[in-house]
């Protein structure tokens, strides 16, 4: 019987600059291909449902979003609590900016309709008329 003779072997060399050039390409990919979205205001609100909701409406960097939450503070605009008089002033203002703005009302199901209301006879004072309520649409229809 013939045995193999034990022969020391050369540990095997790894070439780090490849290794560095693979993973700085790997890592462009990912950055490159990442998707960088618009983060909304992290407000927990539980949408009504409306079977027969219209279109949907495409919000714009032009169009106004009034939050109305059921807990105080009611009204918040781009994630900052605002009152109704502010909110007043705020619409003069983008009225005369765009005299097309467009206004989105989040009502939580179980907000103040009062509230609703105010926003938008507010909205309607300062020449606003093109106004969305966003409902959740229920999945069966």
């Amino acid at each position: 019987m013939k045995f193999l003779h034990k022969t020391k072997r050369n540990a095997p060399s790894v070439i780090i600059v490849s290794l560095i050039d693979v993973l700085m390409v790997v890592l462009i990919f990912l950055v490159v291909s990442t998707t960088f979205k618009e983060k909304l205001p992290a407000i927990s609100l539980s949408l009504p449902t409306a079977r027969n909701a219209g279109n949907t409406v495409v919000s714009t960097s032009k169009s106004l979003i009034v939050s109305v939450r059921a807990r105080a503070p009611h009204l918040r605009l781009n994630n900052r609590s605002i009152t109704i008089n502010e909110l007043a002033g705020i619409f003069e203002t983008r009225k005369a900016q765009n005299p097309w703005v467009t206004l989105t009302i989040q009502a939580d199901k179980d907000a103040p309709f009062g509230k609703v209301i105010s926003v938008r006879d507010e909205a309607r004072g300062a020449g606003i008329t093109n106004i969305h309520a966003q409902v959740r649409i229920p999945s069966d229809r």
